[in-house]
Order: structure tokens, then C-alpha cells, then sequence
């Protein structure tokens, strides 16, 4: 077996509806006994609450505005007319060797690899028209929505500096099981 390495950043990335979340729920509950826990942050977003598909902080702009002029992230991003906030919390647990995931913006691929040291790019790549299904019956967006995330899919189809890339075509399972290969292979360094 490998030594494990150390205070691993993951940052998932993929268009929207690329089921980034539910292969994420997937690989923590079949996380392997062997390897340290994985941290999965609650991400400050400036939407709703949705308890049925993200775990995450709901904050109004203002909110959101407060806590970024506190200093209270470590990384943001807009998005879509969304503001999104990561806890600078997760430098600790870095600095304590634990790994970390974060489904992120890709925007903030290049400044976080600046920022941390030992970052991992994880891209959940779908076919269009599998997006475009999911896209409908996640029934987040409009149809105006829609179209702006299937517009912005097709620019960005693969993910050259990703480090791993999970197809997620198929059974939530299938994704699953690649999301949790990287993050093992990502930690060993494998």
C-alpha cells in the first residue's frame, strides 16, 4: 500500500447538472475505513436552501457581503448571478494533513493553485444531452436558465488540467465509484 499523502485540496468541478453532489453523497458514504476522513465543507451560496440536493449555508447578498468583508472565505466566486463562499476553515484541516473536497466554479481553478499548495482538479464530464435531461428535472432553472448552462456546457466540454476525470453517463454507482478512485489515487498519490 502507498503512504498517504497529506492535506490533499480537491476541487470538483463540471457543468451544471453534471451531478457533481450526488456522486459526491455517493463516495463519502462508501468512504473506506483505511484512509483518514475527507472534509466536505458547507459552501456560503447566495440562493435559497435546497435540502433535497446540496448541503450548504443560504446567506442574502448583504449577508454574504458581510461575512467576505470579515474575511470569513478562503475562496469565492459568481456565478450565474450567485454569489459563492468557502469557510477559510479548510486551511486547517489542510494544515492537520486531513484532505478536502469543494464542488467549485472551475474560474477559480488557476487562484486556488496559487493560493494552496497541494490541489487536485476532479472533472465530472457529461454528454450534452444527458445534461440537458438532468438540467429539466432538477427543475432549479427556467427554460432561459437552462439554456445559458447547456450554452456554457458546450464551451467547456473537457477540462484540460483536471487531474481526473469521472465520466458520469451512466448509474450513480458507476459515477461513484470513479469519483471515489481519484479521491483514494489523489490521496495516496497514486
Amino acid at each position: 500500500m502507498n503512504e498517504l499523502k497529506s492535506g490533499v485540496l480537491f476541487l470538483l468541478v463540471g457543468n451544471s447538472g453534471s451531478g457533481k453532489d450526488t456522486l459526491l453523497k455517493w463516495a463519502m458514504t462508501h468512504w473506506p475505513k483505511d484512509i483518514p476522513p475527507l472534509y466536505v465543507p458547507r459552501r456560503i451560496i447566495t440562493r435559497p436552501p435546497s435540502p433535497d440536493t446540496e448541503d450548504y449555508i443560504s446567506a442574502s447578498p448583504e449577508e454574504f457581503k458581510d461575512r467576505e468583508g470579515q474575511g470569513e472565505f478562503v475562496l469565492r466566486w459568481r456565478s450565474y448571478d450567485i454569489d459563492y463562499g468557502v469557510p477559510k476553515n479548510i486551511t486547517e484541516y489542510l494544515e492537520k494533513g486531513l484532505s478536502v473536497i469543494v464542488n467549485v466554479s472551475r474560474q477559480i481553478i488557476e487562484d486556488t493553485r496559487k493560493k494552496i499548495s497541494n490541489v487536485k482538479v476532479i472533472f465530472i464530464q457529461v454528454p450534452l444531452s444527458i445534461l440537458s435531461d438532468r438540467l429539466k428535472k432538477r427543475g432549479r432553472e427556467g427554460d432561459s436558465g437552462i439554456e445559458r448552462r447547456l450554452l456554457r456546457a458546450e464551451l467547456n466540454e473537457n477540462q484540460p488540467e483536471a487531474d481526473f476525470i469521472v465520466e458520469n453517463s451512466g448509474t450513480v454507482e458507476e459515477g461513484g465509484k470513479q469519483l471515489l478512485n481519484a479521491l483514494v489515487q489523489g490521496i495516496r498519490g497514486t
